[in-house]
């Protein structure tokens, strides 16, 4: 079935991916918090999920998950393949580069395993919530999955990338301040995500309930 909408929203899920990806090689502080800046953006990236799977289903939520994975796969090995490569004799940039973009296989690992366990978790519990309450309460359906989802995703995510970099303190600090940061977000956008959800439904004419879904992630 062809869709108005579904491109636009696989897109925008994918650049929230990326550009978080980036953007987490900074640790920030702010005010009570102590996060990576990829979490500025990326629970868009779940909002986006909880659209995808509300409206147009697990099955078609599945597809940007791999497109995201792949993305990101494909992201990572090109910033590491063009950090190998010899530089310049006039670029002074080196040094910059590896710091920021020169990604190590540890951090590129703990992104995707983060990545695939909490979007897979994300889109299941929602969409199983959705068939086991027939389609109501979308408010908690969405909160229950971010509950599962972001938690997998932060937890897996900081203790593969910096355990043994970071102190036992600032690690903990970190996963907590993350998730309860994500979570908020979630929250506050909350009516945001009610009304795009609505509006789809409406123009896309579909609300999908999973009722009969092969939920295996490898099933393509």
């Amino acid at each position: 079935m062809n869709y108005k909408h579904f491109s636009t929203i696989t897109g925008l899920f994918v650049a929230v991916l990326l550009i978080s990806n980036v953007a987490s090689t900074k640790i920030i502080d702010f005010v009570w918090f102590t996060f990576d800046g990829g979490t500025l953006l990326f629970p868009l990236a779940y909002i986006f999920g909880d659209i995808l799977t509300e409206v147009y289903g697990y099955k078609q939520s599945r597809k940007v998950i791999w497109i995201g994975f792949a993305s990101a796969l494909l992201m990572a090995l090109t910033f590491i393949i063009i950090g190998k490569l010899p530089a310049a004799g006039d670029w002074p940039y080196q040094d910059a580069y590896d710091a920021i973009l020169g990604l190590t296989p540890r951090i590129v690992i703990a992104s995707l395993i983060a990545y695939w366990l909490g979007e897979f978790s994300n889109a299941f519990v929602l969409a199983k919530l959705k068939v086991w309450s027939e389609g109501k309460s979308f408010w908690l359906r969405a909160i229950g999955s971010t509950v599962v989802g972001q938690g997998l995703d932060t937890v897996v995510f900081v203790l593969i990338a910096f355990a043994g970099v970071l102190s036992p303190g600032l690690l903990i600090t970190v996963i907590v301040s993350n998730y309860v940061f994500k979570l908020l977000v979630e929250v506050l956008l909350l009516p945001v995500t009610y009304r795009i959800v609505n509006w789809l439904k409406q123009i896309e004419k579909v609300d999908y309930l999973d009722k009969d879904t092969n939920f295996n992630p490898f099933k393509f």
